[in-house]
C-alpha cells in the first residue's frame, strides 16, 4: 500500500472498503504469497466475500498457510 501512496491502517479492524483494498489488490496480495510460499492457493470464491477487514485478510492467509 504504501508502494501506491496510501497509509498502512491502524489495526486490524479497519475496513477494506475504507482504507481503498479492492479486488484487484487482494488478488495482487493472493499472488505474492502464492510465490513466497512457492505454491498455489487454492480458496473458494464464498470464502472471499466474507473478508471485510484487515484481520480478516490476514486470518484468511493464515488458514490458507496452513491448510
Amino acid at each position: 500500500m504504501t508502494a501506491q501512496g496510501r497509509s498502512l491502517p491502524p489495526d486490524d479492524a479497519a475496513d477494506l472498503r475504507e482504507i481503498g483494498f479492492r479486488s484487484l489488490d487482494f488478488s495482487e496480495l493472493a499472488l505474492r504469497v502464492e510465490d513466497e510460499l512457492g505454491d498455489e492457493l487454492n480458496f473458494d470464491a464464498p470464502g472471499l466475500r466474507r473478508i471485510a477487514t484487515v484481520g480478516d485478510v490476514l486470518d484468511f492467509i493464515d488458514q490458507l498457510q496452513s491448510a
